[in-house]
């Protein structure tokens, strides 16, 4: 599908130059078409031409898997415009996607959609006075950090094994409720969804056909398990018929087998066969008895479970049964995409000011902050929490409220916490005096996962 596909260009880019902004291509005159559709990220209207040794077929069905319809023979030919993203698909054909829209302060997330999820090129239009002015805006809804919920059983249910008989749940995409629960009875998934992007994706081909297996009782046994398991999680946020905009892929419903909605990819993250890391994890005992792949547990699967093996033993089964063997997936070794991409980034040295100056003030361009690290120089890059967005060697970490709006580079002391922003780290107090000529490393992002400066610098 063209989603899939636009995330594996963002993690092969993301791999190669760490979201640095890409030169506009030149591309041929030549216009096969083009296709007027509704982004699945944010919800927006977009027309993307297809450039070049298009064939009309090809063109037709990408369009088909935008939702829409293609018009052969024209282009777009949006004058309101903020800018375009290119997007090369290889054999002298390039996908050139016009942003539609007026107000300038829109061009920095335009931006960052373009390059960092999408892996192209962005060229700002006229209304950005050919350049980018960054509102600190994402195009994205503000990643909610998870709460702990603790409330009553549903009427009819046991005591919950928390203090009080109340029922504790992480509302978190990696949380989990007491085992036999349903996750969206004790947890919000309206802020699971802020924490990943989530649109509707139809389920795999032929995904309600009759399935001999089911009248195996041993088998239908294990489904129900993987079932139950998966629907104490958060995972039904987004997987499930109760989501507010359609299942996204494979669904707990869907009707018959429902492991038949999973394509081979979701099988092999399920199997452990392609590390699931980069999502996050929460340990067991803070989660109910529930568990995913960590870096400590690499080999676990992505799904939210209390028996490790027997989860990716079923799925591992699964995949022997459709013809799958490990090899076949290992030039995939990561599934998180973006989130890895981040993980694996390895910063440079700072370039045009940005840094902390002589008097102790943090210097980034591109916009407005939520938030804002200090570490030493090797620390892995943050992410997601919970248990990797405050790496080892974290000296210093402000983040913005929900509501809140971040702030400017130049505008924030090191040491010394805005009034607009919560010091994470350390817990109180001072962070660590800086030491002079030694190298730190600055992450600064306008949300979670949307890094806008990340680099290194010398202490003055």
């Amino acid at each position: 599908m063209a989603a899939s596909r636009l995330l594996s260009m963002c993690v092969l880019w993301s791999v190669i130059t760490g979201c640095q902004p890409r030169q506009v291509p030149q591309v041929p005159d030549k216009i096969v078409g083009h296709c007027i559709y509704t982004n699945k990220f944010s919800d927006g209207m977009e027309c993307r031409d297809y450039v070049g040794e298009w064939t009309e077929q090809d063109a037709k069905e990408d369009c088909e898997d935008q939702g829409s319809t293609v018009v052969l023979g024209s282009a777009c030919g949006m004058e309101e415009r903020l800018g375009y993203c290119f997007l090369e698909e290889g054999d002298e054909r390039w996908t050139r996607i016009t942003l539609p829209g007026v107000n300038q302060e829109k061009c920095g997330s335009m931006q960052r959609g373009c390059e960092l999820f999408g892996g192209g090129a962005f060229e700002p239009a006229p209304v950005c006075g050919g350049k980018v002015v960054d509102s600190g805006d994402t195009g994205l809804p503000t990643f909610q950090q998870p709460v702990l919920s603790c409330v009553d059983p549903k009427p009819g249910e046991p005591p919950g094994q928390s203090e009080g008989g109340k029922v504790c749940t992480w509302e978190m995409i990696s949380g989990a409720t007491e085992p036999g629960r349903h996750f969206d009875d004790y947890a919000s998934c309206d802020r699971v969804r802020t924490q990943r992007p989530y649109y509707a994706v139809p389920p795999a081909p032929n995904a309600e056909r009759e399935d001999p297996r089911m009248k195996d009782a041993a088998y239908a046994t294990e489904v129900a398990w993987v079932r139950t398991q998966i629907e104490a999680t958060a995972c039904v946020c987004c997987h499930s018929t109760r989501a507010p905009k359609g299942t996204s892929n494979w669904f707990v419903e869907s009707p018959g087998n429902f492991i038949n909605s999973f394509n081979p990819r979701g099988l092999a993250m399920g199997a452990g066969w392609i590390s699931t890391v980069g999502f996050g994890a929460y340990p067991r005992e803070h989660n109910n008895g529930f568990s995913r792949a960590s870096p400590e547990r690499p080999q676990d699967s992505i799904f939210v479970t209390t028996d490790p093996e027997r989860m990716a033993r079923f799925f591992q089964s699964e995949l022997f049964q459709r013809g799958f063997k490990r090899e076949d997936f290992a030039d995939q070794p990561y599934g998180a995409g973006p989130l890895d991409a981040q993980r694996l980034y390895r910063p440079a040295a700072c370039t045009n000011g940005e840094g902390v100056d002589a008097r102790g003030l943090l210097q980034w361009r591109g916009g407005k902050a939520r938030y804002v690290y200090v570490l030493e120089q090797e620390s892995t890059s943050p992410t997601v929490p919970p248990n990797l967005d405050l790496p080892q060697g974290t000296l210093w970490r402000l983040d913005a409220s929900a509501e809140g709006a971040g702030v400017e580079g130049g505008t924030v002391r090191y040491g010394v916490v805005p009034a607009s922003m919560s010091q994470r780290l350390p817990a109180s107090g001072q962070p660590p005096a800086l030491t002079p000529g030694k190298t730190y490393y600055l992450y600064v992002l306008a949300d979670i996962i949307v890094p806008i400066t990340r680099c290194l610098f010398v202490a003055p």
